[in-house]
C-alpha cells in the first residue's frame, strides 16, 4: 500500500548491548524490543527504518545462537527495507578516545557486517556512539569512505528548535552530510505521538534506542504496529532522504552528544554525561582508560596482546563511564545511572587489559595501575553508601 501523504517519518533505531553484559540482557532486548521491530518490518513491506547495529552486538548475537534473527536483518536489507550504518564495534566514546582506536574500532565493525551482510557491503551512514561528535573524529570518519551523518539538533547552534528537518545539511568540519534527529520527537514514545508532531512540521526524524521499543517501555496494545498500519505518513530510508534533496546547507557543527544540554554546551562540556567536570570517579576511570590505551598500544607485538585488548575495548564502552554520572532518567525511559556493579565492570577490564601483558617491562606500569584500580573503587564504593545507598 503507497500512502498518499507529504507527512514523511524518518525513523533511525540503535541496537546495542555491551559486549560484556550478562546473556540475560541480549536475551530480554531481543525477546521484547528487537525481534519486535523485525517482525513488524516483515509484516509492513512499505515500512522503511535505518538502523545501527553495534559490532559487539552482533557478535554476542552468534555467540548465543541468534543467526535467524541476523538473517531476517539480511533479508530487510536486501529488501530495502532496512539501511545498516557504520559504527565503533565496541561502542566507544569516540571524541575522549585516541584516534588509532577510532579507525580500529570502526574497521573492526565493518569486517563483522561484511561477515553477515556480504564481502561487498559498505553503509553510507555513520552512527557515533551516543550521538558523541568532534570535528576529529568526523574527518576520520569522512576519510573511512563515510557519506553522512545522523546527530542531535542541538549541535546545529547550540540551542533546540532551530533545525529544518526537511533539509539536509554539509558539516564544514569534515565535508560528511547531515541529518538532524529531532530531540522533542525522540524524547517520546513515539507511537502515542506521530499524529501530533505532524500538526507542526511534515518531516519528523526520530532516533532512539531499539529498547524503547518494548523493553523500555511496554506497549501492551500494540500501538507500533497500529500506527505502521495508519496511512497518514510515509518512511524512507536516511540516504534516500538525502538523495533526494538538490539543496544543501552548510553549518559548522558543535562538539556534542544526544544528550547535551544548552547549559553544557555553553560551559564547554560536550560530552558531559562521561566526563563531568567535578566528577572524581569519572576522572579516575579515564586517567586507568588512558592508561590501559597506551600501554596495550605500545605492546602490540607481545605474545598476550589479544587478549590485552579483548579486555581494553569491553571497558572502552561508553556504559562504564555513563553508569558512574548519576543522571536521573526517569523522564525519558530510563533509570539513574548509577550503579557500582557496572562501573566495576568496565573497571576490572582496564585492569585486565594492563594485567595481560607479558613483557616484563610493563612491571612498573602495572603496579601503578593497580594503584589506580584500587583508589578508583574506593571512591565508587564511599559514594555508593554515603549517597546513592537506598535512594
Amino acid at each position: 500500500m503507497k500512502h498518499q501523504t507529504d507527512n514523511l517519518w524518518i525513523n533511525f533505531l540503535h541496537l546495542y548491548q555491551p559486549a560484556n553484559t550478562d546473556a540475560y540482557h541480549i536475551q530480554e532486548a531481543i525477546d521484547k524490543s528487537y525481534a519486535r521491530l523485525v517482525r513488524a518490518l516483515e509484516e509492513h513491506p512499505q515500512i522503511k527504518f535505518t538502523l545501527n547495529i553495534s559490532g559487539c552486538l552482533i557478535l554476542r548475537l552468534e555467540e548465543l545462537g541468534y543467526f535467524d534473527f541476523i538473517k531476517r536483518l539480511k533479508k530487510l536489507i536486501e529488501s530495502q527495507q532496512l539501511e545498516i550504518t557504520g559504527t565503533a564495534a565496541y561502542h566507544a566514546l569516540l571524541p575522549l578516545v585516541d584516534e588509532t582506536e577510532v579507525a580500529r574500532q570502526i574497521k573492526e565493525n565493518e569486517v563483522i557486517l561484511k561477515k553477515h551482510f556480504g564481502t561487498n557491503f559498505k553503509p553510507n551512514g555513520f552512527f557515533f556512539p551516543e550521538m558523541a561528535y568532534s570535528p576529529p573524529v568526523a574527518k576520520i570518519v569522512k576519510k573511512m569512505g563515510y557519506k553522512w551523518i545522523i546527530v542531535d539538533e542541538i549541535l546545529f547552534n547550540g540551542k533546540l528548535g532551530q533545525v529544518n528537518f526537511n533539509d539536509v545539511y554539509l558539516d564544514t568540519n569534515s565535508g560528511l552530510k547531515v541529518v538532524f534527529r529531532g530531540r522533542h520527537f525522540s524524547g517520546t514514545y513515539v507511537p502515542d505521538n506521530l499524529a501530533k508532531f505532524f500538526a507542526k512540521d511534515k518531516t519528523v526524524i526520530t532516533a532512539t534506542d531499539g529498547e524503547l521499543y518494548g523493553l523500555r517501555h511496554e506497549d501492551p496494545t500494540g500501538e507500533l504496529e497500529k500506527l505502521l498500519k495508519r496511512n497518514f505518513f510515509t518512511t524512507q530510508l536516511i540516504s534516500d532522504f538525502i538523495a533526494e534533496r538538490k539543496k544543501i546547507i552548510k553549518v559548522k557543527l558543535l562538539n556534542g552528544n544526544w544528550e547535551s544540554t544548552q547549559r553544557e554546551l555553553k560551559n564547554q562540556e560536550p560530552y558531559a554525561l562521561w566526563q563531568k567536570k567535578g566528577n572524581k570517579i569519572q576522572a579516575a576511570i579515564w586517567d586507568l582508560a588512558d592508561l590501559a590505551q597506551a600501554i596495550s598500544h605500545k605492546n602490540y607485538k607481545d605474545v598476550n596482546y589479544n587478549w590485552s585488548r579483548w579486555h581494553l575495548v569491553r571497558g572502552l564502552a561508553s556504559c562504564t563511564f555513563w553508569w558512574a554520572s548519576g543522571r536521573d532518567f526517569s523522564d525519558n525511559f530510563g533509570p539513574r545511572a548509577w550503579s557500582p556493579d557496572e562501573i566495576e565492570r568496565g573497571l576490572n577490564e582496564f585492569i585486565r587489559s594492563i594485567r595481560s601483558l607479558h613483557n616484563q617491562t610493563t612491571s612498573r606500569t602495572k603496579i601503578k595501575a593497580e594503584k589506580m584500580y584500587l583508589h578508583v573503587q574506593r571512591l565508587i564504593w564511599e559514594k555508593h553508601w554515603r549517597y546513592y545507598w537506598q535512594k
